[in-house]
Formats: C-alpha cells, structure tokens, sequence
C-alpha cells in the first residue's frame, strides 16, 4: 500500500485526518520536503483548529528540588544526592514565587524537581495541601511520571493509591516530563535509574482513569533513530485511543551543552519544525500541539504554528531545566501575542486544559453580578 502513495498523496491522506501506519509515519520523517510536510500539518490543524484565535498560557515551572537518584546523561540539572549544589525550596519560597505568577495573571504552576531519596508520600501531600489552602484558584501541574512512579518506590504504595492521595491533596493535572524517547533501548543509553516505558505510559494511564488530565511530550535529537521517534509517537497514540486523557504533545530539541552528552550536535530548525508537522499528522487523536519556542528562539516557535502547532506554549515565567543546558530564550508577553497577530489569529490565554481564561473569567462576572443584578464589567482579554 505505501509503496503506491506518492509522497504528495500521503499527506493529502493524513491531512484530511487518515490514520498513518508507523511506516507511512517514518516516510514522512525521511522526507527532505519541508514545505509540503509543514503545509499538510497546517491543513490538519486548521481543520482540526477552524477558530479565528491561537492560544497560549502563563505559568511558572517551579522546580522545587534539583537532587536526583537518577543519573541521566541529557541533564545539565540535576545534582546527586548529598551535592553542595542540591536544594529543596521552602514553602515561602515557592509561595512567593506562586504569588508573583498570579499577579502577571498566571492560573498555574508546574511544579516538578527530581528524585528525591529521602521524601515519602506525605511530603508531597502536605506540599499540595498547603499551596491549595493559600491559593485555591491555582492549577497545579505537577508530578512528572518520573516522579510519581519515583514515589511509589519510596513510600511502597500501589500507583492508584499514589495518584488518589495526590489528587485528594490539590494535584490537577500532570505534565508530560521525563517522556525523552519512549523506547526502552534509547531510555537506557542515556539514563539509569529512571522509569522505563511502559512504567512512564502506565502512569498516564491510570491518572486518566482516574478522571485526571496529562500532557505528553517528546526530547528529540540525540540517540533516537527516526523509526524510535514514531515509535514514540505510536505509544502516545495508542494510550489516547484507549484513554482519551491528553491535552496536548509537546516536542522540543535536546540541549547538549554542558551535559555528559554535549558531543551530539544540536538538531536545528529544520529538524524541530519537521518532526513537530509530523506529529500534528501521527497524532490524529490529539486535539493540541504546543510550539516549543523555549529552545528554538521566537521566529521558529512563532513557525511552528504554520507547522502543526495551534498553541504558542507558555510565557514560562521562570524556566531551569534547559537554562542549565545553556539554551536561554526568554519572551515577553507582548511578544507571544504579536507572534500570533502576525499570522493573522487573535491570540487568547488558555488553561492547561484549553479552557479559554478570559471566557471563563467572563461567565464568571456575569454569574457574579447577575446575583446582585448588577451590569458586569467588560473583560479585556
């Protein structure tokens, strides 16, 4: 069957939403044709995305601790265990930096750090539990896979048990970190002491059960083959089919600089932007793809919403794990949206789970002066 598709052909099949096969998937990741690859992911997502608007968010990556049990080659982060360079931020700390997030008209944080040997289950509850009590209208986004998966071991707990208390506490949603290549030979080249695949999928799986909400995301460009890279795709896929819980998918280029790996050359924009079109097509049962303008610069993120992205990402108020690798991109707010305006779309603030803010903050005046039968204000988005 592939072998009679042209090229021209199966895109016009995964733009009109077909399923690609990994093979028809992997040709795709062959192709030197850009163009052609960037304009059927932007069919898809206009198809997909027919609204006059793009979106993007405000939030903050909190990293509350950078000591880590795992060793991975790709991270310039993490620091070991008993390191004069680990931390473990206070509550103040982290309350403060909550504080100065809301204030930019921030709804959420994304709470993640490493593995930590010493902190058992209730540490984290407590955390959550008090972050809520201060500032319920807070989301939090927190836990990676890693993470949770980390503190099954070390409170010798089942995953739901884990995951129930987590959500108890005030855990809303959880991001997509620590996916890397979703292969278990690549995962074990470049990390010890980390979750494997299915361990990192089972997780999402059962939070999604749980009624629960996850990102999923994509580090490319290091010691993957292409075929790994739909492989990956084809995991995240499958759990959506069975599943339904992800929001969005996220890809974005390793960072070698000062990491055990910074002999691997960088991938450019040309690799991002064709590898982020591909799996707009891959990725049919996924609503949403984020640019990732944090590691490649304005002009290329601002690409990506041509190439497959219908969401310009965060403003990312605070960013450490790719500073530390030396990839420092930092935008304003008025950068986002002239990004957006630019390609013709009316740029609108999102939440983690595509919930358009102003929209919300909207019906929630009306509902709040109609009590009172009062006229509400207009909301400037």
């Amino acid at each position: 069957m592939i072998a009679t598709l042209s090229l021209n052909s199966l895109l016009d099949k995964a733009a009109a939403g077909e399923r690609l096969t990994p093979e028809e998937g992997l040709r795709l990741l062959e192709s030197h044709d850009l163009a052609a690859i960037g304009r059927a992911a932007n069919e898809a997502t206009l198809r997909l995305h027919p609204e006059s608007y793009r979106t993007y968010n405000i939030d903050r990556n909190i990293n509350y601790t950078n000591v880590c049990t795992a060793v991975c080659d790709f991270c310039a982060f993490y620091r070991p265990p008993k390191s004069p360079e680990g931390y473990v931020l206070s509550k103040q700390e982290i309350f403060d930096k909550i504080e100065e997030t809301i204030d930019l008209g921030g709804e959420q944080i994304l709470l993640q750090g490493g593995l930590h040997p010493e902190f058992r289950l209730e540490w984290y509850e407590d955390l959550l539990y008090s972050i809520k009590a201060r500032f319920p209208q807070v989301n939090i986004h927190g836990f990676s896979p890693p993470e949770i998966h980390h503190f099954t071991k070390v409170s010798k707990l089942s995953l739901p048990a884990v995951l129930e208390r987590l959500k108890a506490a005030g855990l809303g949603s959880i991001p997509g970190g620590g996916a890397e290549i979703l292969v278990d030979r690549v995962r074990k080249a470049i990390t010890r002491g980390k979750v494997l695949t299915d361990d990192w999928l089972n997780v999402n799986r059962v939070w999604h059960q749980l009624g629960g909400r996850s990102t999923a995301t994509m580090m490319f460009g290091h010691v993957e083959t292409l075929e790994e890279r739909i492989e990956h795709l084809e995991r995240l896929r499958q759990i959506q089919d069975e599943t339904g819980g992800f929001t969005a998918f996220i890809c974005w280029t390793f960072q070698p600089e000062h990491t055990g790996m910074s002999h691997i050359p960088p991938a450019g924009a040309f690799d991002y932007l064709k590898t982020n079109a591909v799996a707009r097509l891959y990725l049919d049962n996924f609503a949403n793809i984020q640019s990732s303008w944090v590691t490649q610069g304005l002009k290329v993120g601002q690409l990506a919403l041509i190439h497959g992205a219908n969401d310009m990402g965060s403003l990312m108020i605070e960013e450490n794990v790719v500073a530390q690798a030396g990839t420092v991109h930092h935008l304003t707010l008025a950068q986002i949206r002239t990004a957006i305006t630019e390609l013709g779309f009316t740029p609108r603030q999102r939440n983690v789970f595509y919930e358009l803010v102003d929209e919300r903050r909207e019906a929630a005046s009306i509902d709040r002066h109609s009590r009172f039968n009062l006229h509400p204000l207009p909301v400037v988005s």
